[in-house]
């Protein structure tokens, strides 16, 4: 177990992410023994910057809820998934939202969490990217050449894929594990031949690095949401998370309707420029899906995918991480 849990440790560093989680580590140690005294006091979420849970956040509709309960929301931001599960592994939060990917080398570290919830399918705000000028026009021109992405994302599995429906193989290309950040970087000197990406990234790629879509992950990747919760939170506060959940639906209706307020508000937060945020904000579907057999069957074939390039350290079964 402890070499699994090692094993997702250095994924996030290979990620480059651990710089930013000291506020969630340094509660650590005070989350396991508040958690019995707390639990039904308050609910401690963790967010990321965009994300629909920030836009809950704002609204302060969650608190309002809440209070008629006697409970209150304590919010604690994370730089991105791997470092929220191993928050929820500690004790230092109740609930919080990630991607697809972060759930499936948690299981697989040992981390105990209940996925409670899915978002919409958002195949649309991920794609394969090359210049405009590129000679690379259909999925077979892949073969050779240098695609960075970022290993373990939802990105990795969507260029995994675009291989298998190319007939590639994993091998028959040269894989560059880069933060966004980075990757862009390459993409436009051309140090790289292929960028795979998500929003909001993906759309300031679009618009400022003269970007062309290979292809959407529509079809490949659904690239959901997933919200996640303790396993000793929701056995005894499954009410509380329900009302969550219900909140993030209200908020999701909301946000459909207001894209350029949406915008407006993850904007400064996330550093982008708000027209350029409004594409992305505009073609991501918003709510709450019920987690069913389609949506594991989803989150298995990730899993495998990840297990056949020895990226997963063993096989795990989604379904048995799935609150009943």
């Amino acid at each position: 177990m402890k070499k699994f849990r090692s094993l997702f440790l250095l994924l996030i560093l290979s990620l480059g992410l651990l710089s930013a989680c000291g506020s969630a580590e340094s509660n650590a140690s005070s989350g396991q023994t508040e958690k019995q005294s707390a639990a039904k006091k308050v609910i401690r979420i963790g967010y990321q910057k965009n994300c629909p849970l920030n836009i809950l956040k704002s609204q302060g509709t969650l608190e309002k809820k809440l209070k008629e309960e006697g409970i209150s929301v304590k919010w604690i931001e994370f730089p991105a998934g791997p470092q929220l599960l191993e928050a929820l592994n500690a004790g230092s939060i109740d609930f919080g939202r990630t991607g697809d990917t972060p759930p499936i080398f948690a299981q697989a570290a040992g981390i105990e969490f209940s996925y409670v919830a899915s978002g919409y399918k958002k195949g649309k705000t991920s794609a394969v990217l090359v210049p405009q000028d590129s000679a690379i026009q259909k999925l077979e021109d892949l073969k050779g050449k240098k695609i960075a992405f970022t290993k373990g994302s939802s990105a990795h599995y969507l260029l995994l894929s675009t291989l298998k429906k190319a007939g590639l193989d994993y091998n028959d290309i040269e894989p560059v594990n880069l933060t966004p950040s980075d990757a862009r970087a390459a993409f436009e000197r051309g140090s790289v031949d292929t960028w795979v990406i998500w929003d909001p990234f993906l759309a300031v790629a679009e618009k400022e690095s003269k970007a062309r879509v290979l292809t959407s992950g529509e079809g490949l990747a659904n690239d959901r949401d997933f919200y996640l919760a303790s396993k000793d939170y929701l056995n005894t506060n499954k009410q509380t998370v329900d009302d969550v959940l219900a909140e993030v639906q209200k908020v999701s209706d909301w946000a459909k309707g207001h894209p350029d307020e949406v915008a407006g508000y993850l904007s400064p937060l996330v550093g982008i420029d708000e027209d350029i945020l409004r594409t992305a904000v505009q073609r991501r579907p918003y709510g709450v899906v019920k987690i069913d057999a389609e949506i594991e069957t989803e989150q298995q074939k990730i899993a495998e995918a990840f297990y056949s390039i020895k990226l997963l350290p063993k096989e795990i079964k989604v379904e048995e991480a799935v609150a009943d």
